[in-house]
């Protein structure tokens, strides 16, 4: 049994509620308000736009950090409204996990025509545990590219539709 599957499956529910009646094309914000709403109507708990610290040498500090919405304090949601889903994007759910401490996150794209080819459900492994191995074992490829010390890429955000572009990542994580 995959970790959360049951709350994952109905947050999914509920971004699929969401975006059958809204469609593709509005903007994230929208999006993530909406599927707020889906879930209080589904009473499942959640919190919207969860500040992250970053802990460093023991001090709690703030960097900026916002998670979307953490879901029953399990499982972090991160909303985008792109032309496809990167390996940027998965990046950043997996930095989120690894730096709150969840091990189970899910990227929804509702800028598709047919939303559960916008869904991936991202798992951080933990040394010994087992399951989800397709996953996890992409979330240690992209944990390790993160984590190494000499790692540069840079995102380009176009002019015209915000559409993030990568100049520069390594060939194994593109």
């Amino acid at each position: 049994m995959l970790a959360h599957e049951k709350l994952t499956s109905r947050v999914i529910a509920a971004a699929i509620d969401v975006h059958r009646h809204l469609g593709p094309g509005l903007l994230e914000s929208a999006y993530e308000r909406c599927l707020c709403h889906e879930l209080e109507l589904a009473r499942i708990p959640f919190h919207r736009q969860a500040p992250l610290p970053v802990i460093y040498k023991g001090i709690s500090l703030d960097c900026g950090y916002d998670m979307d919405v953490v879901v029953d304090q399990k499982v972090v949601l991160e909303l985008k409204a792109v032309e496809r889903l990167l390996p940027v994007h998965e990046a950043q759910l997996l930095t989120y996990l690894k730096l709150g401490g969840y091990r189970v996150g899910l990227l929804i794209n509702f800028n598709v025509p047919v939303l559960k080819d916008g869904v991936k459900r991202l798992v951080l492994r933990t040394r010994g545990q087992q399951g989800d191995t397709e996953v996890a074992e992409k979330s240690r490829n992209l944990l390790r590219v993160l984590s190494a010390p000499v790692v540069h890429f840079e995102v380009l955000w176009a002019v015209r539709g915000e559409v993030p572009t990568i100049s520069r990542l390594p060939s194994d994580v593109r």
